[in-house]
């Protein structure tokens, strides 16, 4: 059974090897496949894995072996999956890898934004350390967590992970969720969104996108904020209207922002934030420790032994 990855290399740089794939058929990986390598790649495979390619409807129709497509991410959109259930192949995600990785990569950001670590080290290195009259400078507020709270905005798995977290800096907790769930084992505060906006001094973005939220974090939200506040996107860029952001950045309405994801991925370098002051920007990288990656290997490896044996598992349509 011939099986494909159409674009292996961020699961797999070198050091998460196919080995478990490789043992249950015919196994061809591909590093990165451009849109018009897709068919050609892709045909007669009976599974496909796909990180980012997109697998349309009018490229799926021109797919007839197909029989089974596992997505090597939690979000699926890249896979029109409708268009594949009325043809009856069935689509699986990872939905659990990088809940702990994400966690831990939102406080490296927001502890970057209260300390500028990587500023005063540079400094440091460039004489300034050496010049100062006294042992200490610092050249950027520096802020405590403890006694502050954060606003989560979608409080699933990864949510309620940073929730603890923040409780363990002594942070208080609000949360906003269409659906909220069981309690967690902390203290938390639900609150509407407008009202989550306005009374946390960090707002760290954890929900999905949709049609209904794009663009969401805008001008008339952002304005609600507290002056010394901090907006941490590890979610989805389009939740942000960038040009928004950077103007309030740039304006000093907001003391900071970190995103790990931007409206276009990789960045255009015509992105407002590139230019935004204090903002900090990283390659959509929270997810992708090693830990995270080989939970991510091992599930697709289950997702497709699971439908190799007539049950498929973790099925998104």
């Amino acid at each position: 059974m011939k099986i494909v990855c159409l674009d292996g290399y961020t699961l797999n740089p070198g050091d998460n090897p196919w080995a478990p794939v490789e043992k249950l058929g015919e196994f061809t990986v591909y590093d990165r496949t451009a849109a018009d390598d897709i068919l050609a790649r892709a045909k007669g495979a009976k599974v496909l894995l796909t990180n980012k390619t997109p697998l349309s409807a009018e490229t799926l129709g021109k797919l007839p072996d197909l029989g089974f497509v596992s997505v090597l991410a939690t979000g699926y959109n890249v896979v029109d999956v409708a268009a594949a259930g009325k043809r009856g192949i069935p689509v699986s995600n990872v939905p659990v890898y990088g809940t702990d990785s994400v966690a831990q990569y939102v406080f490296a950001l927001l502890l970057e934004l209260c300390h500028n670590v990587g500023l005063h080290s540079r400094l440091v290195r460039e004489g300034e350390g050496s010049k100062s009259v006294d042992f200490c400078f610092w050249r950027t507020p520096l802020v405590e967590l403890s006694g502050k709270t954060i606003g989560i905005v979608g409080f699933g798995r990864i949510g309620r992970r940073v929730g603890e977290v923040a409780r363990a800096f002594g942070m208080n907790v609000l949360a906003f969720d269409a659906i909220r769930g069981k309690a967690p084992s902390y203290p938390v505060r639900w609150a509407d969104l407008p009202g989550l906006f306005r009374e946390a001094d960090v707002v760290s973005l954890h929900c999905p996108l949709s049609d209904a939220n794009q663009g969401m974090v805008n001008a008339a939200l952002i304005a609600s904020m507290k002056p010394t506040a901090f907006l941490i996107n590890t979610a989805r860029g389009p939740l942000v209207h960038e040009a928004d952001l950077a103007a309030a950045l740039n304006s000093g309405r907001i003391a900071g922002a970190a995103v790990d994801v931007v409206s276009r991925e990789p960045i255009d370098r015509a992105n407002p934030l590139l230019s935004a002051k204090n903002c900090v920007i990283t390659p959509h990288i929270a997810w992708a420790t090693l830990d995270a990656r080989k939970r991510l290997m091992q599930t697709t490896v289950e997702n497709v032994a699971a439908f190799l044996a007539g049950k498929p598992i973790n099925v998104v349509n």
